[in-house]
């Protein structure tokens, strides 16, 4: 357990060899790329619990932006003293991940930003956030399943069952997110020029299984703003849990 402003966050370190911090979206879990960890063998690897989910906590309320969870981030470097370290962020964690690079470049030397949703760099961007709002409504009315179900519609890959007649796993952690962060999160503009100017390796990337998406569209804008090549990776959106073996091996690649 690692402290933070107002809180606590469970953190993992595994494996042995240069640092690879791994910031999960979703729902934050540490354990969200457990089994890509096994397969990035000669890495020390460093991941943890969002803030307010699992095993970490949170004693703050109302929304909490990105640049909150970007600092908690910084702070588990500092207390393992770690820096700058290799950075692998998917989803909502490119955009912390996007963050701390704005911030704290000293702190990171590569950062591999898989599928931000960074629609705030797209032209249609109000569209998206009128969706977000929408399932923020329904987690809110006692509807989660229906939060749920429309947000994870959007995702390539997630190829998820009927869920209506099952309970929803975690339903305090999607709570949670709907509550407090998911509107941080697509309301996120990342600072172009902070990011032209961090000296840091980033490496936009988005899956080749999730063209047409709104998740794979910001990586290319992203890419073309700072003036760096755009890479597809293997797979779809959920392609670091659901294809860790083939993502591992693209994953060495960028960093090398």
């Amino acid at each position: 357990m690692i402290p933070v402003a107002d809180g606590e966050l469970h953190v993992s370190v595994t494996g042995d060899g240069p640092p690879l911090l791994l910031i999960a979206g979703g729902l934050g879990a540490a354990d969200a790329y457990r089994t890509l960890a096994k397969h990035l063998d000669g890495f020390t690897i460093v991941s943890y619990d969002r803030r307010g989910h699992f095993h970490s906590s949170d004693h703050t309320s109302g929304p909490i932006p990105v640049t909150r969870h970007a600092d908690d981030v910084f702070a588990i470097l500092e207390h393992l003293s770690l820096g700058p370290v290799s950075v692998f962020a998917s989803s909502a964690g490119a955009l912390i991940g996007l963050d701390l690079v704005s911030r704290y470049p000293a702190a990171v030397s590569t950062l591999v930003a898989h599928e931000p949703p960074a629609v705030q760099l797209m032209p249609d961007a109000q569209a998206w956030l009128e969706d977000v709002a929408q399932q923020v409504r329904l987690a809110r009315s006692g509807d989660l399943m229906a939060a749920f179900t429309r947000f994870v519609s959007g995702i390539a890959g997630a190829a998820l069952p009927d869920l209506r007649a099952v309970r929803l796993p975690n339903e305090k952690e999607w709570q949670f997110l709907f509550d407090r962060e998911i509107t941080e999160f697509f309301d996120y503009l990342p600072d172009l020029r902070a990011l032209r100017k961090s000296g840091v390796d980033i490496v936009p990337t988005a899956g080749s299984g999730s063209r047409g998406r709104y998740h794979y569209q910001p990586a290319k804008v992203l890419a073309l703003e700072l003036g760096l090549p755009f890479v597809e990776s293997p797979g779809a959106h959920l392609a670091p849990q659901r294809n860790p073996k083939e993502f591992a091996v693209a994953l060495r690649e960028f960093l090398s």
